[in-house]
């Protein structure tokens, strides 16, 4: 069940889903993060609801804490209703030494909330993530899979935003 809800989460169409995604990945518990964030692009707000995972730790045969394990350690997969667009900002040394402390005050600027907070409007959230691979186009942004970069002005921030509007 989803937090205070009463509605189910884990509907027949979406464990119909979760079970086609298991068998892409042969069913095998080794393939976890793929198979987590493959599960979290088919789910509204980006996510892995409680109710999936015990799912999950079922069909794989799987102990709970292995899935909430990879969930906790992995910046990509959260057990945490997002926004329509998850805006992860890299945080490694190369995007830091690039002034992503310029790109993170813009983007609360602009967006008006701070770090891990959703817009009014449930279309934007903003978080701090390790490296995931952006470095040549530092300081950068990850926003649903998609890396935005070069990221250095009010002007190409914003276009970014506009962009995904």
């Amino acid at each position: 069940m989803a937090f205070g809800t009463n509605d189910k989460v884990l509907t027949k169409e979406l464990a119909k889903q979760i079970d086609l995604i298991l068998f892409a990945h042969d069913n095998d518990g080794s393939k976890l993060v793929g198979i987590l964030l493959d599960i979290q692009e088919v789910i509204p707000n980006h996510y892995i609801p409680t109710e999936v995972a015990y799912y999950l730790a079922d069909k794989l045969d799987v102990k709970i804490t292995t899935i909430y394990d990879c969930i906790t350690f992995y910046s990509s997969i959260s057990d945490k209703p997002r926004a329509k667009y998850p805006i992860q900002v890299c945080n490694s040394i190369v995007c830091k030494i690039n002034h992503n402390d310029n790109l993170f005050e813009t983007l609360k600027e602009l967006l008006n909330i701070d770090l891990n907070e959703t817009t009014y409007d449930g279309r934007f959230t903003l978080e701090s993530v390790a490296c995931f691979g952006g470095c040549d186009v530092a300081p950068a942004v990850r926003v649903n899979g998609k890396v935005y970069g070069h990221l250095t002005t009010k002007e190409k921030i914003a276009d970014m935003l506009n962009e995904l509007i």
